[in-house]
């Protein structure tokens, strides 16, 4: 019995040695992508409410009083400076300019009169036939006379223009509106109610508000020499109210030289072209406007940026022995999908933006340079796994080892 059970030992001595599993190897270090920070000029741009306003304004109002008679424009046409638009009843002023004739010559012939008898009193004087007091006062009268007349004929220059404003005109090219009055309708000189607009839309303005706090930052900046502003800083792009970009370069025409109290914001005033009549008075708008170029400027990728509990932006970066450092940023804007960084990264710092999921400070790393281009089909994507590979970072699963049988070896004592 005891010869049997040796035997039987010793099979399954060597089978649980054969049988032993190898331990797996390390994984190696995550692949991850990087963008190499670098100081380059930047254009620093702002976005800023507005409101659209016509580039002239006429308040037609009439300036005589009576009877409008007719109408002579269309609602919504295009009238060129001088049209006719409104007839007010000119019979009254037509009356008027006929007495003022009547009164330039009656002047007139009191004139004749006069200076006749100053002649001839003239004559007699010199021969002291009359007193010298009667040649005066005639003198005098045809003098008079004929300031009468200069008189008279102003009076018929008024009556004239007033004729004329019976006819009243457009002041200005553009864009009339609707008519307040109607035929029929009396208005007079003293009205405060404009019959109708009329409104010159090409170009136009855009009126943009501005926080002065802003501006004042922005003159500190030049006047400290981190920012500059070239030819450039004068152009405005446009955004309308369905978020489109408006297809003309705008101008900056002037900034108010006061700040409005009430709500701390400064007048800007941009011009565009509107040879179309895209834009109408009234629209809100944004504005863009360039504030000028920053020299030295380092953007990271948004989407390299995270935040600590804090609330701080956060970076981690490649560093010594390609293990991951962690960054504390100062990024007081966005410019694209980029932010501008001001503190917390130097130039030659390596960002990773890809693959940084999971990492912590210390972790050894495989960097690659971060590429937007698509990954080759079959190929992972740094920090992604390849199809049918493990991910990075993952230990490979262990493959059940096949059993083999054990052989056994011929015992010298074995009973026969």
């Amino acid at each position: 019995m005891v010869k049997h059970v040796a035997p039987l030992f010793s099979l399954l001595f060597l089978a649980g040695c054969g049988g032993k599993e190898e331990a797996p190897p390390a994984p190696p270090p995550p692949q991850v992508g990087f963008v190499t920070v670098r100081q380059e000029p930047v254009t620093l741009t702002t976005e800023l409410p507005g409101r659209t306003s016509a580039y002239e304004t006429s308040e037609v109002r009439p300036q005589v009083n009576g009877l409008v008679t007719a109408r002579l424009f269309q609602e919504g046409d295009f009238v060129r400076a001088g049209q006719p638009l409104y007839r007010i009843d000119p019979a009254p002023y037509q009356a008027q300019v006929a007495s003022a004739r009547a009164a330039v010559a009656r002047a007139r012939a009191a004139i004749a009169s006069s200076k006749a008898l100053a002649r001839r009193y003239g004559e007699l004087v010199k021969i002291n036939a009359i007193s010298r007091q009667d040649f005066e006062n005639a003198t005098t009268s045809a003098q008079q006379a004929e300031a009468d007349v200069a008189a008279q004929q102003a009076a018929l220059r008024t009556a004239q223009i007033d004729l004329a404003r019976t006819t009243i005109r457009a002041p200005i090219a553009g864009r009339i509106g609707r008519s307040v009055f109607t035929t029929g309708a009396l208005v007079s000189a003293a009205q405060t109610n404009p019959l109708t607009t009329i409104q010159r839309i090409d170009p136009m303005y855009v009126d943009i508000q501005q926080s002065s706090a802003d501006l004042l930052k922005l003159r500190q900046q030049i006047m400290a020499g981190s920012l500059s502003r070239g030819s450039g800083a004068a152009r405005v792009q446009l955004k309308l109210e369905d978020g489109s970009t408006y297809a003309t370069e705008g101008t900056l025409k002037f900034a108010d030289v006061t700040v409005d109290p009430a709500t701390g914001t400064q007048s800007i005033r941009a011009i565009f072209g509107n040879p179309r009549g895209l834009l109408l008075p009234g629209m809100f708008v944004r504005a863009e406007l360039i504030q000028g170029t920053q020299a030295n400027a380092m953007l990271v990728p948004q989407r390299a940026v995270t935040r600590d509990e804090k609330g701080q932006p956060t970076v981690l970066v490649v560093g010594q022995g390609n293990k991951v450092e962690g960054r504390t940023l100062t990024a007081p804007r966005t410019i694209g999908a980029n932010w501008l960084v001001t503190a917390g990264l130097k130039p030659g710092d390596k960002v990773i933006v890809e693959g940084a999921q999971n990492l912590r400070p210390g972790t050894p790393v495989n960097p690659v340079v971060f590429s937007e281009k698509p990954a080759p089909q079959g190929q992972a994507a740094p920090g992604q796994p390849a199809q049918g590979q493990p991910a990075q970072g993952q230990p490979a699963q262990a493959q059940p080892a096949q059993a083999q049988p054990a052989q056994a070896q011929p015992d010298n004592g074995q009973a026969k």
